[in-house]
Parts: structure tokens; C-alpha cells; sequence
């Protein structure tokens, strides 16, 4: 592919912490590329830096060294302001503990990400909230509170949140994490099927190994570095397929 197919690049990103007078790396020069429109899975031990390089592409933290480039804009010399405005336009975020508010019906769960775009018209809103919900399987449950939801049900409204504003990417953290082996197989289908037809770039971090089969590419992640990268295509099975 040619470099203007590229719509994330990370370049030498470093993430390091201080302890006392210890420095740790969390990220250790990490060069990373993902296509447009593209579905890539960073697979990974726990404490192998998948959350830090997700919080870096996504906008919640900047690193103490290298550059993260999405769209050809490099976000990581944004000003904090300017970083608000992107993880608000630009961003879809989809977390392990669906991160949907307890007192709001699933629609207005899904609505809170076009009133944070600015968005006042409540029809416009509700209607598009609707849409989404329909797209990813709650037709007919817009109304239920998260408390009358499967934790699959939730997830799907967390989705549906971060598709609702049409990001140029969605950054999904272990978003089979906390569910069952069945439901988070559904999800991870689901995940790929919404990339495949609204053509949204995205990029899942996990360890569950299962969820790769639905990725065009696997980048493993180990102690801070990328170790490996697998290309793959998918059929209509969702069998890999080594190129």
C-alpha cells in the first residue's frame, strides 16, 4: 500500500514512568503503521504496553518520546485543548467494562457522544442513537436501562456510542475482556462486520488469542516492543489465511 493509505503511524514511541530512581518502560521504541480502513489487533501479555499504545493513538496521554501521527496530523504535539477536540471528533473509544452510564437508557447512552459533538437538535439525536442501535442488533431495546441489558447487550451500546459519531478510528481496549467465550465471540464477528461496512479503521488491543482470527493484521507486543507482525485475509468464515 502507498504511504497515504497509512492513517496511523507511530514513530520510536517511547512511554517510560519513574519509581523512585527507577525508569520503566511501558513502550520501547515502537514503530507502528495501520492501514484506512483497516482491522488491527495488537495481541499481548498483561503488562506488554497494548493500553499505553492505545491511550497514545487514542489521545489520553502523551509519550515521553517519538511521534503518533493519525491522518497526517501529529497529535502528539497537540496542546491539550487540541487533544480534547480530537478524542471528541476523531476517536471512538470502546473499553472492557463498556463504560456506559447507569441512570441512562440505551439510546441516550449513545446520544452523549453527538451532545459532547455539539449537537443540541434531540430528534436528530434520538433518530441517529435509533440507527446505530438498529445497526448493531438492539432494535427494540433502545429503551432499556443498562441494568436490563446482558453484559453483550452493554457492550453493543458502547459500541453503538462510539460508531454514532462517525470517528475516523475506533481504539477498542479488551472489548471481549469481560465476557464469556460465546457473547465475546459474537462481538469480535460484530466488531468485524461494522469495520467491513462503514469502512472505519480499527484497532483492538487484547490477549485473547481468538479475536485475531477477525483481524486483516496481528501485531504481537511483548515487553514494550513489537516482536512480530502477521498479514492475513479473512474469507467469509473468518479463517485465516497466511500471505
Amino acid at each position: 500500500m502507498m504511504d497515504n493509505d497509512v492513517i496511523v503511524k507511530t514513530q520510536d514511541l517511547v512511554r517510560s514512568f519513574e519509581f523512585g530512581e527507577t525508569e520503566v518502560f511501558a513502550l520501547n521504541g515502537v514503530d507502528f503503521e495501520v492501514y484506512r480502513g483497516e482491522f488491527a489487533c495488537v495481541l499481548g501479555p498483561s503488562g506488554a504496553g497494548k493500553t499505553t499504545l492505545l491511550n497514545m493513538i487514542g489521545g489520553i496521554d502523551y509519550p515521553t518520546k517519538g511521534r503518533v501521527i493519525v491522518d497526517g496530523e501529529t497529535i502528539s504535539d497537540y496542546n491539550k485543548d487540541d487533544l480534547n477536540d480530537y478524542r471528541r471528533d476523531s476517536v471512538g473509544w470502546v473499553f472492557q467494562f463498556f463504560n456506559i452510564v447507569a441512570s441512562l437508557r440505551a439510546w441516550e447512552n449513545v446520544g452523549l457522544a453527538l451532545e459532547f459533538q455539539g449537537i443540541k437538535d434531540k430528534n436528530e439525536i434520538k433518530s441517529r442513537s435509533y440507527d446505530i442501535l438498529k445497526k448493531v442488533g438492539l432494535e427494540g431495546k433502545e429503551l432499556r436501562f443498562p441494568s436490563q441489558l446482558s453484559g453483550g447487550e452493554q457492550q453493543r451500546v458502547a459500541i453503538a456510542r462510539a460508531l454514532v459519531k462517525k470517528p475516523k478510528l475506533i481504539v477498542a481496549d479488551e472489548p471481549t475482556g469481560n465476557l464469556d467465550f460465546v457473547t465475546g465471540q459474537k462481538i469480535a464477528e460484530l466488531i468485524r462486520e461494522l469495520n467491513k461496512e462503514e469502512g472505519t479503521t480499527l484497532i483492538v488491543v487484547s490477549h485473547d488469542i481468538s479475536i485475531t482470527q477477525y483481524a486483516d493484521r496481528v501485531f504481537h507486543l511483548r515487553m514494550g516492543k513489537i516482536e512480530k507482525i502477521e498479514n492475513q485475509i479473512s474469507n467469509s468464515n473468518y479463517k485465516k489465511v497466511r500471505v
